[in-house]
This record gives structure tokens, C-alpha cells and sequence, in this order.
């Protein structure tokens, strides 16, 4: 029998995969020094943002069984 892959635990307490197969993720910039930021710059970094599909690719080897 051949090994299995494993996942990548960080990238997959990092990523969500959608119905359509594509991958979630929260926005960076939103932990600290949001006193400076505009508040429509911290509405924007509240929404989910989706990766690109060249990432995606890489993503794939990470997490084979998602």
C-alpha cells in the first residue's frame, strides 16, 4: 500500500473551501492599530476574500483531501 498524503494544518486552519471549490479566507491587517484605520478600510477587511486561482493550485497539494 502507498502512503498517504497529509494535510497541511496550518493551511488548513487558514482556508475554507466553497461549494464551487474555491478558497476562503479572513483578511489580513485587522488585529492591531485599527484606531488609524478608516472605518470604511475596516468594513472592507471584515469581509471574506477569495484566492487566486494560481494559489489555489499550490493550495491543492496542501490540503489533497478537502
Amino acid at each position: 500500500m502507498g502512503n498517504k498524503m497529509k494535510t497541511h494544518k496550518g493551511a488548513a486552519k487558514r482556508f475554507k473551501k466553497t461549494s464551487k471549490g474555491k478558497y476562503k479566507y479572513k483578511r489580513p491587517k485587522r488585529n492591531h492599530l485599527m484606531t488609524k484605520k478608516s472605518s470604511e478600510k475596516k468594513k472592507n477587511l471584515r469581509k471574506d476574500s477569495h484566492l487566486d486561482k494560481a494559489d489555489a493550485k499550490k493550495l491543492k497539494t496542501l490540503m489533497p483531501y478537502d
